[in-house]
Order: structure tokens, then C-alpha cells, then sequence
């Protein structure tokens, strides 16, 4: 979107002062440009710049450092360049229509960037010419680009200024959000029906097996046998010596014993006599959630959490003496005199030696299993590396072998760990077991033994599985036909009650709110109701019968007003940036960009 000139001559100052490393070595050898768009050079010096820039971006994110061949194989290079390219085709776009500033207008811009001022904060000329030579450029040059930035932001200006979206859409997305449905509603089940449903022969659940062998397909599968060492097969090993147990206890001695805290909201004020009048108010009877609100707070704000007698400083021991609900103050505290109220007593907590033990003991002997497993790491991965296969290493080591048919609905056992998971997801039969590592610290390989495709469960493993399905139906079935009778009653206005219905009444609720107790679709299928419609929702062996009776739009008040601003500005700036890219890529392919690979490489190789 459009820069105002403020934020650029901000964005050129931290240009000058925070992107010399690469500018200020400057490239060797000949070559000056990457290219050309249009009329527009590509200089080698900017490429190189804004390609630094972006590696170091990166490397703040991440806090790693980003060697350039892994920028590259992220497309970090490419995207700098079409980036730049862009750019330099705006900048030749505004060249031919002769768009740009006069020296006045530039001169008061170079004279208001901060950057080029001295200690009295007037414009220190021999600094503007120290600046520019330790960034490796002249002062021509940033004129020029300052000329050219600013032509952008006029260009840009011209394209995105008064994109309004019109009334229609943001009132189609208001009434989206904000309409309202009242329905009644009930949910029958096999308890509603008036004749029981026999019990299926081996034939119908045979026959409706076959008719519905999707749902009981298996998913691919794979059979993995694999080798486990896991922290809690340690235990065993491990010694835990008292004077461990007392040092750790030792450490955590503020865990285990704590002071008797208070929950506390503190009000505070910028001077005595702010405070002395809230206090007054509170006692002619003034809230003090009003006192909050009129500062414009709420309680979040002013909530200390926990706090003990000492972290109150001079105001503790008067908080402290407070009964539960009183507000107490003016008192003193680091952000000036302050009401505060006391919400709960929290006693002190006195957790002996003896007692902590139960608790130490257990978290200290797994930290050493793991380190003991961890310690196994390095003479697993010799063995596999030797040659052992999984079952050697269950012979000679602590892993244990154990094998799993695993697919992507699998979560038992260890396949409940995300990084085994990954593992069978990603392993095939040519690849040899390596250590691998689990999220408590467990060591396992595996090793895929076969792949079964898709295949239909057997009947006999999945008989009550088709039971209950076929149960299901069969009561939706019935419920439907045993209710098709009365649908139009409902529809006439007959009530439910009068039907024999235990119906629930639900008032002015959007399409976002949840009921319980009805399908998942639920709230879509009211929302495509007209008033007066009966539906009739299947559900999982039950139905659910409702009926639409009122439409209602949205509410008006001060926040849906507040939304609608919000979803207008938020429309217009997407419309606005959406013909901004339009008339970019316009711009872009009329410049015909001439990109030299060779000056390319020439800058690659100065990135380590």
C-alpha cells in the first residue's frame, strides 16, 4: 500500500545507516549492473544489499546463520530479485510518463531525514557526505534513488487512492456473520421409535457388509518390526543416593515451601489526591469494577496474580491485614498510590523433606533413565552401522523388539509418538534401521517388513462394527418414515409439544454458535432454512426434526458498526493492493526485464 513521505525518509535513513556492510565493501571487477528494466539499471551494489539484508532477516529469526547455498535452495535469491525487478520497472514506468520532484521538494526531504543530523538536530552537511561514502555511495546516487523511491510512493498513490468496495459487499459479509435464526428443534432416537427393530441374522449383516465395503476397507498398511529403549525400561537401573534427593530438593525449596500469598488487583493513580478521591467514592458506594472501568482499564489490567507480603513492599502488611473482598488504600507502590483489593487468601505451603521425597524421587530417576539411554546413542548406531540387524540388538541390548502394523490412523502404543510417526510415514523397505529418537528421550529403529495395500477388513473382525452400523441406519430409517406424517403439521404451525415432541426452543443464535446435540452441519443447514421449513437431519442413529420460525439481520449496535468499519477498511486495502499487483505485473512485463546470469554469479560468489 502507500508509504507516507514520513515513513520514507525513515525507511532511507535506516537504509544509510543500517545496510552499509554490503554496500560499503562494494563488488569488484567490472560489472556494475545485474540487468536492465526498461530504461532502469539493476545495480550490483542494490542486489547484493537487499540480498544481505533478507539473509540476515533470517538469520535473526531462526538464530542460526544461513549459509547462501541453503538461501538459495529456499528461493531467497529469487525472491530479492523479482522483488528488485519490480521495483525498477515502477521506477522506469514513472521515468515515461515523466513523473518526479523538483530539487526543492527533494532538498526538504534529504534536509528532515534524522539521519543526516547533527547533535544541535540541524543538518550537518559534512555527516550527509560521511554517511553516504561509508555506504559505498555518492551523493548523486542517493539523490537519485530518494527520487525515485518517491516516485514509486506517487505512482502507487495514484493506483491505490480511492478504492472504495461497494455497500453490497460488506453488507453480504455483515449479513453472513450477523444474521440470526430462532428454530425449535428436537433429536429422536431408537427410544422414540414405536416398534422395536429385530435383531439381524448373519445374511442381512453379510449382505450389508457387501454394500458397504468402503467403510470397512483397511487403509494401507505397513508392518514394522522395530527395537525400543525407553527411559521407564531404565528405572530398574537407576540409584537415586539421599544427598541427590536433598540437593534437588534443595533447588526447589521455594516450590516446596511458600509464604502465605494473597490474590490482589491493584489500582493505582498518578498522584495522592486521584487516589484519595476514588477512595472516598468507595465509600459513598461506588464500585470499585466502576472505579476500573473509568480509568479505562479492566480487571485483567490490574490483576497482580499471587503475591506475597514482601513483593508489596510497603504496602503488604496493610493488604495482608484485609479480609477477603475489601479494598484497602491509598497505599504506596512502584507505579504510585494505589487501591487495592483482596480476592482470596492462598495459606502458606510447608512441604517437608520426607514428604518431597515422593515427589523427587520419580522425576530424578527418570532424568537419569534418560541419560542412561542417551548415553546407549552413540554404540546403537556402531552396531546398526556394523551391520546388526533389530533382533541382534535385542539380544545384546537393552531395546526391546515388538512389531506393529501401523497406518495414519494408528495412535496406540508407540505409534502415539509424533516422531515415530514421521518415521513409518517415510520409510520403505530399502531403507536400513538407524537410531532415532522419541519425545521422553526413548531410543527406537525400525525396519518395514511389508506394505499391505487397501483391503477389506474380514466380516468376522468386524462384525459389531457392521452390527451397530446397520442399527443405525435402520433407526433413521424408521424415525424418518415414522415422523414423514407429521412434517406438515409442523409446517402448518401445529407446536411441537402437541405432536408429543420434547422440543427446545433456541433464540437469535448466528451461524457460528454451537448446539449440542445435533449433527455437525447443524447450524449450515438452519442457516439455508426459510421460515416456516421443517428439515428432518440424519445423525448417527438418530434424527434430528427442526423447524426454522423466525430470520432476524444482524444486530445494530456500537460493535457491529465497528465491525462493518473494520471489514469495509479491510476490503478496500485487499481491492486496492489487488489492482496495485494487477498494474505491477502490467508494469513488469512492458519493461521486458533483461536479467544477466552471468553478473548474477558474479555477485553469488561474494556470499559465503
Amino acid at each position: 500500500m502507500s508509504i507516507s513521505k514520513t515513513a520514507v525518509w525513515i525507511l532511507l535513513g535506516l537504509l544509510i545507516l543500517g545496510l552499509g556492510g554490503f554496500g560499503a565493501t562494494n563488488l569488484s571487477g567490472t560489472i556494475r549492473t545485474i540487468g536492465s528494466v526498461g530504461d532502469m539499471p539493476v545495480s550490483v551494489d542494490n542486489y547484493g544489499r537487499q540480498l544481505q539484508q533478507e539473509i540476515r532477516a533470517v538469520e535473526q529469526q531462526t538464530g542460526q546463520a544461513l549459509p547462501f547455498a541453503q538461501a538459495q535452495q529456499i528461493g531467497l535469491d529469487q525472491a530479492v530479485l523479482q522483488r528488485l525487478v519490480a521495483t525498477r520497472a515502477l521506477d522506469h514506468e514513472a521515468a515515461q510518463i515523466g513523473l518526479s520532484i523538483g530539487d526543492t521538494n527533494l532538498r526538504d526531504r534529504i534536509l528532515e531525514i534524522s539521519a543526516f543530523r547533527g547533535i544541535d538536530g540541524e543538518f550537518d552537511r559534512e555527516g550527509y557526505r560521511f554517511a553516504l561514502e561509508q555506504n559505498g555511495m555518492s551523493e548523486a546516487q542517493f539523490e537519485t534513488q530518494l527520487r525515485e523511491e518517491v516516485s514509486r510512493t506517487l505512482l502507487q498513490g495514484a493506483i491505490v487512492s480511492g478504492v472504495v468496495m461497494p455497500d453490497a459487499y460488506v453488507d453480504t459479509l455483515i449479513n453472513y456473520v450477523g444474521e440470526r435464526r430462532s428454530f425449535t428443534w428436537t433429536r429422536l432416537d431408537d427410544t422414540s421409535l414405536t416398534e422395536a427393530i429385530d435383531t439381524p441374522d448373519d445374511a442381512t449383516l453379510r449382505a450389508y457388509y457387501d454394500e458397504n465395503i468402503d467403510a470397512f476397507t483397511l487403509p494401507e498398511t505397513k508392518q514394522i518390526t522395530y527395537a525400543l529403549l525407553s527411559p521407564d525400561a531404565m528405572i530398574d537401573q537407576v540409584e537415586i543416593a539421599e544427598e541427590d534427593l536433598r540437593e534437588a530438593y534443595d533447588l526447589r525449596e521455594a516450590e516446596f515451601n511458600q509464604p502465605e500469598r494473597r490474590l490482589v488487583e491493584r489500582l493505582a493513580y498518578i498522584d495522592e489526591d486521584s487516589a484519595n478521591q476514588a477512595a472516598a467514592a468507595l465509600q459513598v458506594g461506588t464500585a470499585f469494577d466502576t472505579l476500573v472501568q473509568e480509568r479505562g482499564l479492566t480487571l485483567a489490567d490490574i490483576d497482580l496474580g499471587d503475591v506475597t507480603q514482601a513483593d508489596l513492599d510497603a504496602a503488604g502488611e496493610a493488604v495482608f491485614a484485609a479480609e477477603v473482598g475489601a479494598v484497602v488504600g491509598p497505599l504506596p507502590s512502584s507505579l504510585g498510590p494505589a487501591l487495592f483489593r483482596v480476592n482470596a487468601v492462598l495459606p502458606a505451603q510447608f512441604t517437608s523433606f520426607e514428604d518431597a521425597q515422593a515427589i523427587l524421587r520419580p522425576e530424578l530417576s527418570a532424568d537419569r533413565a534418560r541419560r542412561l539411554v542417551e548415553a546407549q546413542a552413540e554404540n546403537l548406531d556402531d552396531l546398526l552401522a556394523g551391520g546388526a540387524t533389530l533382533e541382534e540388538l535385542a539380544t545384546d541390548t537393552d531395546m526391546v523388539l515388538d512389531r506393529i502394523d501401523w497406518s495414519f490412523e494408528t495412535t496406540e502404543g508407540i505409534a502415539a509418538y509424533e516422531a515415530f510417526r514421521r518415521a513409518a510415514s517415510a520409510v520403505t523397505v530399502e531403507d536400513f534401521p538407524e537410531i532415532d529418537q522419541l519425545d521422553d528421550g526413548g531410543l527406537f529403529a525400525m525396519r518395514l517388513d511389508a506394505v499391505l495395500p487397501p483391503r477389506p477388513a474380514p466380516f468376522e473382525q468386524v462384525r459389531e462394527d457392521v452390527r451397530a452400523q446397520w442399527q443405525a441406519g435402520q433407526v433413521q430409517h424408521r424415525l424418518v418414515a415414522q415422523t414423514e406424517s407429521q412434517l406438515p403439521q409442523l409446517q402448518s404451525g401445529t407446536t411441537f409439544a402437541e405432536l408429543g415432541f420434547d422440543a427446545v426452543r433456541e433464540e437469535n443464535l448466528l451461524r457460528s454458535d454451537f448446539v449440542g446435540g445435533t449433527p455437525p452441519d447443524f447450524m449450515s443447514a438452519v442457516f439455508d432454512m426459510t421460515t416456516g421449513d421443517v428439515e428432518v437431519l440424519e445423525d448417527d442413529g438418530a434424527i434430528v426434526v427442526v423447524r426454522l420460525d423466525a430470520i432476524d439481520g444482524p444486530e445494530e449496535n456500537d460493535d457491529s458498526a465497528a465491525l462493518r468499519m473494520q471489514l469495509a477498511q479491510q476490503a478496500e486495502q485487499a481491492l486496492a493492493q489487488d489492482l496495485f499487483d494487477i498494474y505491477r505485473a502490467d508494469v513488469t512485463r512492458r519493461a521486458n526485464p533483461q536479467i544477466n546470469p552471468q553478473a548474477l554469479q558474479a555477485v553469488h560468489v561474494n556470499f559465503p
